[in-house]
């Protein structure tokens, strides 16, 4: 939404009867994840964005948490981790590209805890997703 905001302003400026895309239009997974990133942001010294290079989500979310001023990689595993990144850190946030495996996030949360001498590892919720989707007919019917 950010990136659809400066456009439209700088079309409206051109054109001020410009109407916009509804806030729907936009995928509330992305913007939930972005939002919490900015959020997260606040809250840490370094984030961890963890997700694929190829993957726009992933890639997205570390531009976010670079845009708030705060340190931030992208790595797609463990085996990743630098613990120079650590060194002067007191926190760390992780957040995760859509397509990110749970259990390689796990894992990443288990070697920083690891590499550290007093980790406290807690959930940052910014929103709660509570959004269905019903099946389709075909499937509820099989």
């Amino acid at each position: 939404m950010d990136d659809t905001a400066l456009v439209i302003d700088a079309l409206r400026q051109k054109f001020p009867l410009i109407h916009g895309p509804r806030k729907d239009d936009i995928c509330y997974a992305t913007q939930n994840r972005q939002n919490a990133v900015k959020a997260l942001s606040k809250e840490v010294d370094l984030v961890l964005v963890v997700g694929a290079q190829n993957s726009s989500n992933s890639m997205r979310l570390l531009e976010v948490a670079e845009t708030t001023g705060v340190k931030a990689r992208r790595i797609e595993s463990a085996a990743e981790l630098d613990p120079e990144w650590l060194e002067a850190v007191r926190n760390v946030g992780i957040t995760a590209g859509a397509s990110a495996p749970e259990d390689i996030v796990q894992g990443i949360v288990t070697e920083i805890s690891k590499m550290s001498s007093s980790s406290i590892v807690r959930d940052l919720e910014i929103v709660q997703e509570d959004v269905t989707f019903a099946l389709p007919t075909e499937l509820r019917n099989a």
